[in-house]
């Protein structure tokens, strides 16, 4: 009996002290993820014509050129089909931001099916996007070529 006293109260002593040991160690800080290696690349979708929904895509893409940890390192590429097509509409209020985009090598392509689909001219557009034939192509080809898609 005394036996087993002796081994309960060593077992609670050992789990006490293992216990405190654990509350005395200070959290690691968690300060998100390394960007360990030497390049990425993600393809931005926007297939919305809501003018909310287009700025805001827009400021993702800028804010992840400026993340500190991926400055240098950062391919993007801005894919527009459908609705998205507002974004390079002349008469529309994003040619600056675009050009800013473009100005730090973002790619900003446009969906031909799009444009036939809808017969819009491409005069109707800015002049310094590129034409890729399908958006959904690209991003089937972008994504097997290890490209993250962010769909904002």
């Amino acid at each position: 009996m005394k036996k087993t006293i002796l081994i309960c109260s060593l077992f609670l002593m050992i789990a006490g002290a293992a216990t405190t040991g654990f509350a005395q160690t200070k959290p690691q800080e968690f300060t998100g993820a390394k960007a360990t290696l030497k390049n990425y690349k993600a393809l931005y979708i926007l297939n919305s014509g809501d003018e909310k929904k287009i700025t805001g895509t827009l400021r993702n893409m800028k804010n992840a050129l400026e993340d500190p940890r991926l400055k240098g390192k950062l391919d993007l590429e801005l894919i527009v089909f459908g609705d998205g097509v507002a974004v390079y509409d002349k008469n529309g209020t994003f040619e600056k931001t675009l050009k800013d985009l473009q100005a730090r090598g973002v790619l900003l392509a446009q969906c031909e099916n799009t444009i036939k689909e809808r017969h819009i001219e491409k005069s109707s557009l800015f002049d310094f996007i590129s034409y890729v034939p399908s958006g959904n192509g690209e991003i089937i080809i972008r994504e097997y070529q290890g490209w993250a898609v962010v769909h904002p």
